[in-house]
């Protein structure tokens, strides 16, 4: 029983949901860095937006793999959007610890962007497409590998 029970909850953690959005999504949200960021901005290229908090363990060990998912494709950017209420300076200090290169958007946890409501489960990561429509949902932790080969056998 243990063993079907710890099957069930591995294949939940990457469970994958069907595609969301039929319109073009938009969010806007500020970045650790104070600047206001919108996904508009980033038509036509891959967007992934990765929901994670500083206590969740399986987004602390996405971090260094989307970071290189980031820098390694110019038509990819990763958005990391810190769902937790905490302070800005909590996350500078968590960041140099967990180094991302990607930028942090800072989501209000009372009041998450409309067009994706709040996380289900922690790490939570849409893929967006050039034309600003969600195509995937991973529940869970996720790969760059992953991502890479969803947009391989999806993508156009």
């Amino acid at each position: 029983m243990k063993t079907l029970l710890m099957s069930l909850l591995m294949l939940m953690a990457v469970m994958v949901v069907p595609a969301q959005a039929d319109e073009p999504i938009e969010v806007e949200l500020p970045s650790l860095a104070g600047e206001v960021v919108r996904l508009s901005d980033y038509r036509g290229e891959w967007v992934v937006l990765n929901y994670w908090a500083t206590w969740c363990a399986p987004c602390r060990k996405e971090i260094p793999d989307l970071s290189q998912l980031h820098d390694a494709h110019d038509d990819i950017t990763v958005l990391g959007l810190a769902f937790e209420d905490t302070e800005p300076e909590d996350f500078v200090e968590f960041l140099e610890k967990y180094p991302a290169s990607y930028p942090i958007l800072l989501v209000d946890t009372f009041n998450p962007p409309e067009s994706l409501g709040a996380p289900r489960a922690l790490p939570t990561t849409y893929l967006v497409n050039g034309a600003g429509r969600i195509v995937n949902t991973w529940l869970g932790p996720v790969t760059s590998t992953m991502i890479v080969d969803w947009i391989a056998d999806h993508g156009s």
